[in-house]
């Protein structure tokens, strides 16, 4: 059956799968990826950097690993160049998720997600990792 991002489930399931590991292992070693790497590195699918399915892509794996008690780990996706930070789509995720105190700017909305997903890798996800149980 297809998605409404006009792939095969299946395929979008895969790409879903192997974007998390990617970032995982961008995320052990304290790192961020650019979109276009990232987009260079999906097997299962063909997403282009600036692709809104892209953006899509990450939007659910955001939310489903937010859900999960792991942060928003799509927050090490940047732009390549320029203020190497995550897109808006980012940011408007994280404030849907994380209700912005008074003053707050797109800035520490970043680092908030941020601190949340190194927390988290120094905290439970490095042992589920270690488990195989990601």
């Amino acid at each position: 059956m297809t998605n409404i991002y006009g792939f095969k489930e299946v395929d979008w399931d895969k790409a879903k799968t192997e974007v998390k590991s990617i970032l995982i292992e961008v995320a052990r070693r304290k790192g961020r990826i650019a979109y276009s790497e990232l987009a260079s590195q999906i097997e299962s699918i063909y997403l282009e950097a600036h692709d809104p399915r892209m953006f899509h892509l990450l939007g659910e794996i955001s939310r489903e690993e937010d859900a999960a008690g792991r942060g928003m780990l799509t927050a090490i996706v940047v732009h390549k160049s320029g203020d190497m930070q995550p897109g808006p789509g980012f940011f408007e995720l994280a404030k849907s998720n994380w209700p912005s105190p008074r003053g707050k700017t797109q800035r520490m909305f970043f680092c908030v997600g941020s601190a949340s997903l190194i927390m988290c890798m120094t905290t439970g996800l490095i042992l589920q990792l270690m488990n195989n149980s990601l």
